[in-house]
């Protein structure tokens, strides 16, 4: 097995990162690693094309001793037992990982997935960042002369890091020819760089895996686990994973998945714009009781999310794992202060929602938000200076018992298709994925900061449109090729008025094409991520 790199000096300083050693590594995670990844990506097909034949999903039976079973997971280390509120975002450029350290929260979620397109620069750039922070080095110095400095006077944000889903490929890295697994890279290279670092600091390696749909890919990653603190003489257990509950099957493998990563494992996580997106992808051509209405009417007080969410929570509490929340996309917006209340009033809502839920923690997505889910969950579990607990492990749910039905009872939602929300699907795809080709992949759209997420849910809801011939409630129209195609390309050419022609040439041209190839296409695309990363370089 042999290991090529296309770029070896992407961006100043990336020798430090791509050393011998660490491509060493590399190489040998691929080699005992990526035969199984791959097989698990056929399992994926597999399994769908069953949900297709028969429009259901079930617990499994065969792993039905381990749900009844009396087992925990190990004990969350002291830098992990409060993670009341968690700032999410890039971990680069610098300035914007500098922010994310000092914002006060107790977590920052280092995203080298969703909120980050995964260009060549920006993945050494966002280790070799995240290896300065650990170092306490890092800083940034703007053109105008603004200095960034992690702050000395209060605690940085404990870093959990989270790789590429095991979907997405490294087109930069060869192995015997063929692109390196996306989720080894990011791994490898910060596990071989970090993890020894975050140990002397008191933390630790720390992950969020995402876009996993079962209990045998977590069992791949704690392999992965294994092997690498083995590898790198650390002691078994140092690394601890939170996993991303954002597919709809793996909401049906919560215990087994805690169950695999046990010795590793920190809790769940409600992904929940990624859930819906997989809700649709799973039974997109499952009928039109499967088909959600306008996506910014789809609450997370539906029943089908309720019963996910409270699901959550009581397994992961019953094995003594953390029940993070979901994101607050809503962003303030300083120029505009009713926009900023609004916002404002959002995020408490759902926050206070998920905290009497008996939720540990949640997401916030921008700095000013940080404060409003520290009050919240500080008015739940107490504040951490005066006696307060740091998290909700004791609060149980015994009185929750969510059945397969419930789990995908997508009519719950309510709600109609409009041609109004066609249309906003369609502005958002090509919005998002315009911004992502261009090299960022954390985007303010109508005062939401939005990640890949929210282009897979409004593309994929036009594709399912198009294919049950769903009426538009508003017009009266139906969805078809035509419609779409018509309506397509008027927000394009809205986005040439508001972003200019060299800007809509170079990103929101090809942009819109793609949006219109894979929605208008006889077959689904598992991923938008996957042909745009072809656009990117």
């Amino acid at each position: 097995m042999a290991i090529t790199v296309t770029d070896p000096r992407p961006i100043d300083r990336a020798e430090e990162i791509l050393t011998p050693k660490a491509l060493g590594f590399i190489e040998e995670l691929h080699k005992r690693f990526a035969g199984t990844r791959n097989e698990l990506l056929e399992a994926r097909k597999v399994k769908r094309q069953k949900v297709a034949d028969t429009s259901r999903l079930d617990f499994l039976p065969e792993t039905q001793e381990i749900r009844d079973g009396d087992w925990k997971v190990a004990d969350a280390p002291a830098a992990l037992q409060d993670r009341r509120v968690e700032m999410t975002g890039p971990a680069t450029p610098a300035k914007m990982a500098i922010n994310a350290l000092n914002s006060g929260a107790k977590v920052w979620l280092a995203d080298l997935e969703d909120a980050s397109t995964p260009t060549w620069p920006n993945v050494i750039d966002a280790i070799l960042n995240l290896r300065d922070a650990a170092q306490g080095t890092l800083s940034y110095s703007s053109p105008e002369g603004k200095e960034y400095r992690l702050r000395t006077d209060a605690p940085l944000a404990v870093v959990v890091a989270r790789p590429r889903g095991w979907h997405m490929e490294e087109n930069h890295l060869l192995i015997d020819g063929e692109p390196a697994v996306g989720a080894l890279v990011d791994f490898g290279l910060h596990f071989f760089h970090i993890a020894k670092q975050l140990l002397l600091n008191g933390h630790g390696p720390y992950y969020y895996l995402p876009k996993m749909e079962s209990h045998l890919e977590a069992r791949l990653w704690n392999d992965v686990f294994v092997f690498a603190q083995d590898f790198l003489g650390i002691p078994q257990g140092s690394i601890r994973a939170t996993v991303l509950i954002e597919t709809i099957p793996a909401a049906f493998e919560m215990d087994e998945i805690l169950y695999e990563l046990r010795d590793h494992a920190s809790g769940l996580n409600a992904g929940r714009w990624d859930y819906l997106f997989s809700i649709i992808k799973y039974f997109r051509d499952a009928g039109e009781e499967f088909v959600l209405p306008d996506r910014a009417t789809v609450a997370m007080t539906a029943p089908f999310m309720r019963a996910y969410t409270e699901l959550l929570v009581k397994t992961c509490h019953k094995r003594g794992a953390f029940a993070m929340g979901g994101m607050a996309a809503v962003i303030p917006n300083r120029k505009q202060p009713d926009v900023t209340a609004a916002a404002f009033d959002k995020v408490r809502a759902d926050k206070t929602r998920e905290a009497n839920d008996g939720f540990d923690g949640s997401w916030v997505a921008h700095p000013d938000l940080v404060s409003t889910c520290r009050e919240v969950f500080d008015s739940v579990l107490g504040d951490p200076a005066n006696g307060g607990k740091p998290n909700q492990l004791d609060k149980q749910r015994p009185e929750v018992n969510v059945t397969a039905e419930q789990l995908i009872d997508v009519a719950s939602a309510g709600g109609t298709v409009t041609e109004a929300g066609l249309r906003l699907n369609l502005y958002v795809a090509v919005a998002y994925t315009g911004v992502w080709i261009s090299g960022s992949g954390a985007v303010a759209i109508h005062n939401l900061m939005e990640d890949a997420a929210t282009a897979e849910i409004s593309r994929s809801q036009v594709w399912q449109q198009i294919r049950n011939k769903s009426v538009l409630a508003d017009t009266g129209n139906t969805v078809t090729r035509e419609l779409v195609t018509r309506i397509l390309g008027e927000e394009t050419e809205r986005l040439r008025i508001e972003f200019g022609d060299e800007n809509f040439t170079k990103y929101y041209e090809p942009a819109s094409k793609l949006i219109e190839d894979i929605c208008l296409s006889d077959d689904y695309t598992d991923f938008l991520t996957t042909p745009a990363y072809e656009l990117v370089g």
